[in-house]
């Protein structure tokens, strides 16, 4: 028997594969460069071995995490894609990434060191990116140190120097000077490596907001987040036409009942209605990520609701006085269409 999701859940997330692959293709098409699928945080939530093997089927050649646990669940899923750690491995882990082919992040010599006494351990050679920090201040070796830092990880052994990253901090704004500094400054770290013979076979710097607004940041590779999705970046850096928003998002309504004027609704009774008004419940609240803020709407049979009072941890209320076909049971958007 063929059953709605509605049937089978108070609320859920519908994830278009489909999407993620045409964002994918548009972003190896846009920036004709190789492209890693940023599928850190469960895919920003879209789950991460299904998007990741979406990336994979669509071109993407890599794919990047935060952490260990996450590279380690891509490969017990069966990807065999180069895989970026993009932070911090923890010392005592670092032969289960040698072990797994998981590159590592590397910014500091007691890094290198402890890398390459884990790769004499487990008998295969690390592959490293060295990151270089040119203006992000989060992690990453100062750029008038970098060039002594790659001469390092060259000379150390079971250790490979596979890569070379920055991250910009500010490429999702109008103003485009401060990361034109920040990629001023990596280019030179890079220009210098190709003087000395060192370049890497992976050079990247641009995140999804580089990759759309500045061709010279594309180098070998870029990192494709937020647009593998099909959410902006903010709201000065939009996404071209074509780019399709990968996650919709539902509930459904519970109850609905007409409430006299003067009733106040939830927690502190912040909404009182005005007149006679139909209020809607929904099986949705701010424990399932439903955010409490003022001024939220929901799609009910295509139209915009507006949520009325304060939102609870699993339940929520809306004004259905335009809609009065709404029904208990019917399906609600609160990210998507209708």
């Amino acid at each position: 028997m063929n059953t709605s999701p509605k049937d089978q859940y108070s609320t859920w997330i519908e994830v278009d594969l489909s999407a993620i692959e045409n964002n994918v293709q548009l972003m190896k098409q846009r920036t004709g460069v190789q492209v890693m699928a940023v599928v850190k945080a469960n895919a920003y939530g879209h789950g991460a071995v299904p998007v990741a093997q979406a990336a994979i089927r669509a071109g993407a050649a890599w794919c990047g995490v935060a952490r260990l646990e996450e590279g380690l669940e891509l490969r017990r899923a069966g990807l065999d894609c180069p895989i970026l750690l993009l932070g911090y491995t923890p010392f005592g882990r670092m032969d289960e990434a040698i072990a797994e082919r998981l590159s590592m992040t590397i910014w500091d010599g007691t890094q290198l060191q402890a890398i390459s006494s884990a790769a004499q351990r487990v008998g295969k050679p690390a592959q490293v990116h060295l990151k270089v920090d040119s203006g992000m201040s989060r992690i990453g070796v100062q750029p008038q140190d970098a060039v002594e830092m790659a001469r390092q990880i060259v000379k150390t052994s079971g250790v490979a120097f596979e890569g070379l990253f920055t991250h910009f901090a500010r490429a999702d704004e109008a103003d485009q000077q401060p990361t034109d500094e920040q990629e001023k400054t990596f280019q030179q770290v890079v220009q210098a490596l190709q003087a000395i013979g060192l370049r890497p076979p992976w050079v990247h710097a641009a995140n999804t907001a580089a990759a759309l607004t500045r061709p010279s940041a594309a180098f070998d590779l870029v990192r494709t987040g937020i647009a593998l999705y099909g959410i902006n970046p903010s709201s000065e850096c939009l996404l071209p036409a074509g780019f399709r928003q990968a996650l919709t998002w539902k509930t459904v309504l519970t109850h609905v009942k007409v409430l006299p004027a003067g009733r106040g609704i939830s927690y502190g009774h912040q909404y009182v209605t005005s007149q006679a008004e139909r209020i809607g419940t929904l099986a949705i609240g701010y424990a399932d990520g439903f955010r409490r803020m003022r001024r939220n709407e929901v799609l009910v049979g295509g139209k915009r609701a507006p949520v009325v009072g304060r939102v609870c941890m699993d339940q929520a209320m809306v004004r259905l006085d335009d809609l009065s076909e709404a029904k208990i049971g019917d399906e609600v958007v609160l990210i998507g269409s209708q």
